[in-house]
């Protein structure tokens, strides 16, 4: 779901979900359980607050995918933070999150900026969006991410001795101020 004001450093996702925007704010933001729109990481986090630290897990805690840290919070209609991906030496980027209650439901955008042009970030980040705004309406609207995504989280589960050992969570702390 690429928007027509993706550029070469910038991609935009949108979706409309059927659901309330309480519920898309829950669902982004949730600790007490892995993300399913996300991976299936776990969010950890010195608070959901600008400059809380971010980290998002493997759901047993042992790998961290993704590091970066809030810069905006309007609770419920605006999230933005950076992230890295732990297994790249690519810089961060911005990821920001934007819902709009509308009739129908919540209109959620997407947008990436700062992407790492011609890098494998840079990939990873245009196919994760629509993964990512696509199961976030799977999830609001079923209960569950949708069968592909279940299947990946399988084969990651299977996976997860083979990831990288620079991505190991000792390597990714959060540091408390």
């Amino acid at each position: 779901m690429a928007d027509s004001e993706e550029k070469p450093d910038r991609a935009v996702f949108r979706v409309l979900i059927h659901g309330t925007v309480d519920d898309v704010w829950t669902e982004l933001t949730r600790t007490d359980r892995p993300q399913g729109a996300m991976f299936n990481s776990r969010m950890d986090t010195t608070g959901v607050e600008p400059g809380g630290q971010l980290r998002m897990r493997t759901p047993n805690g042992k790998y961290t995918s993704v590091s970066g840290h809030f810069i905006e919070v309007q609770k419920p209609v605006r999230l933005s933070h950076t992230m890295r991906f732990t297994d790249q030496d690519d810089p961060e980027c911005t990821v920001i999150y934007q819902l709009q209650e509308v009739e129908e439901g919540v209109e959620v955008t997407l947008t990436v900026e700062n992407i790492p042009v011609g890098t494998k970030s840079d990939s990873n980040l245009r196919r994760g969006g629509a993964f990512i705004v696509s199961n976030l309406k799977a999830i609001i609207e079923t209960g569950k991410p949708t069968l592909g995504a279940r299947m990946l989280y399988l084969l990651f589960k299977v996976m997860g001795p083979l990831t990288p050992k620079r991505c190991a969570s000792v390597h990714w702390p959060l540091r408390q101020s």
